[in-house]
């Protein structure tokens, strides 16, 4: 990557500035690794540091040299991650509420095949915590069966020993694991943008799809199909969105939200982050960023109380997986 060669480049750099000689470089002491983290602290990003150690380890680990970033390192690399310049900050992604959720329900025209499915797509996206990309394609050539989901794929629906109806759908590439591929977990919830009567509606309003198209393709007045596109739903949405005055939003915005609503519907940590297929550290970096946008759920049903449960519950699942 450009920044592991750019963290070399200044590694060396620090090191001719304070004439650390060239057998002390490598294999670089911690001290010295902590230094060089250090003299960045205000001045660039946590992602950039971040990047920059991943290079000097992949230096230290070609070369056959022992790596010494530890402990002293990371707590360098945590001070560097209190002091970001504004300039290296990105500004919040705000995320799509149950209110959005609701406005698109209430708008949008499900007897219409189009309209189904980005139902069914913003439906999955949020309560499923799900990237976009795994659901959607970029362009209506750019459909790859290696990277995204068909209609053929594993499909199954099933029910808890409770009652509780749910489905899972198999899509052949996430963002964690890449082609290994994942499970989405489609759970049948008491809300009126349940993701599991979407995903039936979806599936019989576009029954005429052959198994190799999109999964969420939709049938067109003429008799054929097309595959719904990243930037024809992101479109359908905002123009609802905008139409009733609510704030326009971007695609990773149904993952964020979704994980919020979750959470302060009591579901455990743990499950979320399965349900996001986060793993733990991610998960909580996850959620260090989704804290400042609270406000924009907490109505009178959630109270305080229920806030303060949220809040220790994501306490406990940090001290479990520190």
């Amino acid at each position: 990557r450009e920044n592991y060669g750019a963290g070399l480049l200044r590694f060396h750099q620090f090191c001719d500035e304070y004439s650390i000689s060239e057998h002390q470089r490598m294999p670089a002491s911690e001290h010295l690794l902590a230094a060089f983290i250090c003299s960045w602290i205000g001045k660039v990003a946590s992602t950039t540091a971040d990047n920059w150690l991943a290079g000097l380890h992949l230096w230290h680990d070609y070369h056959g040299a022992p790596w010494n970033g530890h402990n002293l390192v990371r707590r360098s690399r945590a001070a560097l991650s209190k002091h970001v310049p504004e300039s290296s900050c990105r500004p919040r992604r705000p995320p799509v509420t149950l209110e959005h959720m609701h406005t698109l329900y209430q708008r949008l025209d499900l007897s219409n095949s189009f309209d189904s499915a980005v139902f069914c797509i913003a439906c999955t996206a949020f309560w499923s915590c799900c990237h976009l990309g795994e659901l959607l394609i970029s362009s209506i050539n750019a459909f790859n069966p290696s990277r995204h989901v068909s209609r053929s794929a594993p499909l199954h629906h099933r029910q808890t020993p409770n009652g509780i109806s749910f489905s899972t759908l198999h899509i052949p590439w996430s963002k964690t694991t890449l082609s290994a591929g994942a499970d989405v977990i489609i759970t049948k919830i008491d809300d009126i943008t349940n993701p599991f009567t979407a995903l039936h509606h979806h599936l019989a309003a576009n029954n005429s799809l052959p198994p190799e198209a999109p999964f969420f393709a939709f049938e067109t007045v003429d008799g054929g199909w097309a595959p719904m596109t990243r930037p024809w739903f992101l479109a359908r949405c905002n123009q609802i969105w905008r139409d009733a005055s609510l704030l326009e939003l971007s695609g990773h915005c149904f993952r964020i939200g979704g994980a919020t609503e979750l959470l302060l519907r009591g579901t455990p940590p743990d499950i979320v982050a399965v349900q996001g297929r986060w793993k733990s550290k991610a998960f909580l970096d996850y959620w260090h960023r989704i804290e400042s946008i609270l406000p924009l759920f907490i109505t009178g049903s959630f109270t305080d109380a229920r806030v303060s449960l949220l809040q220790s519950s994501i306490e406990s699942f940090s001290r479990q997986y520190k």
